[in-house]
């Protein structure tokens, strides 16, 4: 018996998979020199965002749905494995510092666990129920939202994942993957299939297929933040200032939201113990600091609306 024999299935089923296509174009690439293999896959990526732009009404479906969620006090979660995986959690890490949410509320999980951030963890990505176990672990509501992430759309912890989060309590499903017609988009709520065509080294879907995840992930966490109140304008109003840069671009901020001078800036950022959202509050609303933040709570975050409400208070 061939030793290939127990994956001739598996082997048929990725031999149908756009993301694993071979290129016999490209056969002879490695014969080329460096410009040319570097305007190449320069070339390649200049195709994604093609790709990604014919999902953009699913996207912003599946963005609105999140919103929602959050706003009730839900969660946004992001289960993939592999690349997949590390994307979600690059996402997930740069939402505390970027909208000043709490690590609790944008979550990414990577089969295997955090080592596999760095190191492959054997047979991870083969189970659904250690998706199933991931989210559990969490103690998911019906308030959140779960994105698989998997460039096949086949593997089966990102699918196990959204499978787990409907049956268990009804969380809104999004699934991510760059393959038409693929198991993880039908497993979803909001199936989102971007699709990029083959990889300039066949299967290696960190290339094009992780640029667009990247991209889409970029999307739906960002736009959601917008939706969510957590900016003003494109003025990032609820940055964490955790260093000196930050705290710089923080006194930026306000600035350009206020055109107030320095001292002025200083006297609301001292109010309103460096929050931002609420230092601009203080000098358009001409309000104190707990005034400012009480408007910001009955507002739900949204600088505007507080806004409205110090006008008429």
């Amino acid at each position: 018996m061939s030793t290939d024999a127990p994956y001739s299935d598996l082997r048929a089923q990725l031999a149908t998979l756009t993301t694993e296509a071979f290129r016999p174009e490209l056969a002879e690439i490695d014969q080329q020199s460096t410009l040319e293999i570097a305007k190449i896959m320069n070339g390649e990526d200049a195709s994604v965002p093609t790709a990604v732009a014919a999902q953009l009404p699913r996207i912003a479906a599946a963005i609105d749905g999140t919103a929602e969620r959050m706003a009730r006090g839900g969660r946004l979660i992001y289960a993939g494995a592999g690349t997949a995986g590390r994307l979600g959690v690059l996402d997930a890490s740069e939402c505390p510092p970027t909208f000043n949410t709490d690590p609790s509320e944008v979550v990414g999980l990577i089969a295997g666990g955090p080592s596999a951030m760095v190191t492959a963890v054997e047979g991870a990505e083969d189970s659904k129920e250690l998706a199933a176990e991931d989210l559990d672990a969490l103690n998911l509501t019906a308030n959140d939202v779960v994105v698989g992430i998997s460039a096949s759309g086949r593997t089966p912890y990102a699918i196990g994942a959204v499978e787990h989060a409907k049956a268990r309590c009804g969380a809104l499903t999004i699934g991510l993957s760059c393959n038409a017609d693929s198991a993880l988009a039908a497993a979803a709520d909001h199936g989102i299939e971007v699709v990029v065509g083959p990889e300039l080294l066949t299967g290696s879907t960190r290339l094009k297929a992780g640029t667009a995840q990247k991209l889409v992930l970029n999307m739906l966490s960002t736009i959601t933040m917008i939706r969510l109140g957590k900016t003003y304008g494109n003025l990032m109003v609820d940055v964490r200032a955790s260093n000196e840069k930050l705290r710089a671009r923080s006194r930026r901020i306000v600035s350009l939201a206020t055109g107030a001078d320095d001292a002025a800036i200083e006297a609301a950022l001292a109010a309103t113990d460096g929050e931002v959202k609420n230092a601009i509050l203080v000098v358009l609303g001409e309000v104190d600091g707990p005034t400012a933040a009480r408007l910001l709570t009955e507002s739900h975050g949204h600088l505007r609306a507080a806004l409205a409400a110090a006008a008429t208070s």
